[in-house]
């Protein structure tokens, strides 16, 4: 089936327009499918075959995520995660509390923790010590948010798991590779924390957290991360295959029984699958643009925009990663998009999977925090932000975002070094 450019961009469109709309993103990208599909040319049975054949490419994808909902009830319910940032936190003491706030968000989503629970997670304490240390909101908020990106590019989340499943690679090549970009982001972050450390308003009187008794002890809260992470490395380390499938599961429950907090255990398991359906949902819905902008000749298009302008061809991997992360303000939506659409064709330019899997996932991280997506009104509701404030960070975490990108093109497309 042959769709216009024309009909995949009337799709981003519709479906970027109704999420600004506050229409729920699946229904949005589902609607500007329907619709850029009929516009393209495709007549109504072929829209509706290319929106059924998107969403088949990324069933294993969806599988994968729902099962780590395991893992990530547990960390988030048992109080695991407010444990291992409440530790770094200390260890790093007040002198550092910005990198200590980065370096918790960091922690938290490279074991699993989704982006916007990591920065409600850390958020009471990031206030507490800025409230101490006369520090305001914009570096407090851009420490939090250039941890997440850090923690997101080499962890087991849903991102990272769609780049994985496009490319047909191993989970785990895909979260090395992310060591690259995530120590850019990291050194990006502490810079661009700091200059806004006497930007942006006051922290308002807050009342003190729970009580630490509540928490599990650090040796139970990291259990679960750590035996997900061996047995994802045991492929290869020892060329044992055991599939995120198992292994993030396998994680959870062993989090659950080293905290003993067994009698819990259908509870986390209720609030993971909750925590992930949402972003079942998502997948299901990006599955229906991704299979109407795949068919299209919108690819054609922009591969030779970088061909007119003399740019080499795997570029094409971090600019459809942008592009798409932008498109939805989303960076597990941009990733598949970008990775479904256009991971065929980046593969042509003679990279590897894995170079090519980490700079698409690393694109998408450039625009994933725009005003019509999630994350965007979570930031700034965790800090009591106001939307005008919030959108002066905006040029910053892209800034950081880029900086990403820019150390992935170097390794990974430039000097070739994976694969």
């Amino acid at each position: 089936m042959n769709i216009s450019a024309f009909g995949a961009i009337i799709a981003l469109v519709i479906a970027i327009i109704l999420i600004l709309k506050k229409v729920e993103p699946t229904y949005a990208m589902i609607f500007g499918a329907i619709f850029g599909g009929l516009l393209g040319g495709a007549g109504l049975a072929g829209t509706v075959s290319c929106m059924i054949t998107g969403v088949q490419g990324i069933v294993s994808a969806i599988v994968r995520i729902v099962t780590a909902g395991i893992l990530a009830g547990v960390l988030i319910e048992s109080g695991a995660a407010a444990r291992i940032a409440e530790a770094i936190i200390r260890k790093m003491g007040s002198r550092r509390s910005l990198i200590a706030i980065m370096l918790a968000t960091w922690c938290l989503t490279a074991v699993g923790v989704f982006g916007d629970v990591a920065v409600i997670t850390v958020a009471p304490i990031a206030i507490q010590l800025a409230r101490r240390s006369g520090f305001k909101k914009l570096g407090v908020l851009m420490a939090l948010i250039g941890g997440v990106k850090a923690g997101n590019v080499m962890s087991p989340n849903p991102n990272a798991i769609a780049a994985s499943e496009a490319f047909h690679i191993p989970l785990t090549s895909t979260m090395m590779a992310g060591i690259v970009p995530a120590v850019a982001a990291l050194i990006t972050t502490t810079l661009l924390s700091r200059a806004l450390i006497h930007k942006g308003s006051d922290f308002d009187e807050v009342e003190e957290g729970g009580s630490e008794s509540e928490l599990p002890s650090l040796a139970g809260a990291v259990t679960g991360p750590l035996v997900t992470i061996i047995l994802l490395l045991l492929r290869p380390l020892c060329g044992i295959t055991v599939d995120p499938l198992i292994a993030l599961p396998a994680g959870g429950i062993s989090g659950v029984l080293a905290m003993r907090k067994g009698k819990h255990i259908c509870f986390y398991f209720t609030t993971g699958l909750k925590k992930m359906s949402g972003v079942a949902m998502l997948l299901i819905g990006t599955g229906t643009l991704a299979g109407i902008i795949s068919n299209s000749n919108l690819k054609d298009v922009i591969i030779q925009g970088i061909e007119y302008a003399g740019l080499p061809g795997f570029l094409l991997a971090p600019i459809s990663g942008t592009l798409m992360g932008a498109a939805t303000a989303s960076s597990t939506a941009g990733t598949t998009l970008a990775s479904q659409i256009f991971g065929p064709t980046v593969m042509l330019s003679g990279i590897s999977a894995i170079a090519a899997a980490v700079m698409t996932h690393t694109g998408s991280f450039v625009f994933d925090g725009l005003p019509h997506g999630s994350f965007f009104h979570v930031s700034a509701g965790a800090l009591n932000m106001d939307i005008r404030e919030r959108l002066k960070l905006i040029v910053y975490e892209s800034l950081n975002g880029l900086a990403m990108v820019l150390l992935a093109v170097l390794v990974y497309g430039v000097l070739r070094i994976a694969g």
